[in-house]
């Protein structure tokens, strides 16, 4: 069943909810919040570290954290006033970092994230032939370093959708989605050097999205926060930004 744009932050939501382990109210409402992690079912398991010691979500101008009690209590006793909408601004990482390095961690990534804000018709280009891969047929893609981030083969959040646009027979461009969660699939891109700037990127996103949305899943799409051209390519595809994410590591 297909869902609309409109269901988008409801699902959101729920899924911030699960992934930082509150409640849909609390995700909803315009307030902090600090909890202690747990492996909820319905969490998003991308390349996620587990059991979580940190994770950080910007959302609305509030602050969601979720990880271990003792960093979870310095972080409440640190963040509660701070303004969500700077909080990742480097002064705030710094110090984040050095509380970190207390326990043996350190900052890691750091992410904006977009949800679909329009869904239109994607106009028909006849210079390129669109192929649709699903499920097992995308194994063949295994190891193609063309293809990176389209496909990540991750065993916890599966790849389960492509769409590569073609030129003679020829994969120009590759979008793909891995299934991050139940009700939301997480889309990467990649264009091979010799086709860029034919907006090809936009063309595929936006054909994927519009499926996804058509399989009654929510499509994500991240980036990192220097890669404007990403950005970009998200916007155009209809997509508006809707939360950042940072995540730790384990300091060397």
């Amino acid at each position: 069943m297909s869902i609309s744009v409109s269901d988008g932050r409801r699902i959101l939501e729920e899924q911030l909810a699960d992934d930082y382990c509150i409640s849909g109210e609390e995700a909803a409402d315009g307030s902090h919040h600090f909890a202690v992690w747990e492996p909820r079912s319905g969490r998003r398991r991308f390349q996620a570290e587990e059991p979580c010691f940190l994770k950080v979500c910007a959302y609305k101008n509030k602050l969601l954290f979720a990880g271990d009690p003792r960093v979870i209590d310095a972080c409440r006793k640190a963040y509660s006033d701070s303004d969500g909408a700077w909080f990742m601004e480097p002064e705030n990482l710094v110090g984040l970092d050095r509380m970190l390095r207390k326990y043996g961690y350190t900052v890691d990534k750091l992410h904006p994230f977009f949800i679909p804000d329009t869904i239109r018709e994607v106009p028909r280009r006849p210079e390129f032939a669109v192929r649709w891969y699903n499920g097992a047929d995308i194994e063949q893609f295994r190891g193609d370093e063309r293809f990176l981030k389209a496909y990540s083969f991750e065993e916890t959040a599966p790849d389960v959708i492509g769409a590569a646009a073609l030129s003679d027979g020829k994969i120009l461009g590759m979008a793909g989605a891995s299934a991050d969660s139940d009700t939301m699939w997480q889309i990467g891109i990649d264009v091979v050097p010799e086709a860029r700037g034919q907006r090809l990127g936009v063309y595929l996103v936006s054909l994927l999205k519009n499926e996804i949305l058509s399989r009654g899943r929510l499509p994500f799409y991240g980036t990192a926060v220097s890669h404007t051209i990403s950005q970009t390519i998200a916007v155009r595809s209809g997509f508006r930004p809707a939360w950042a994410e940072l995540s730790v590591k384990r300091a060397e």
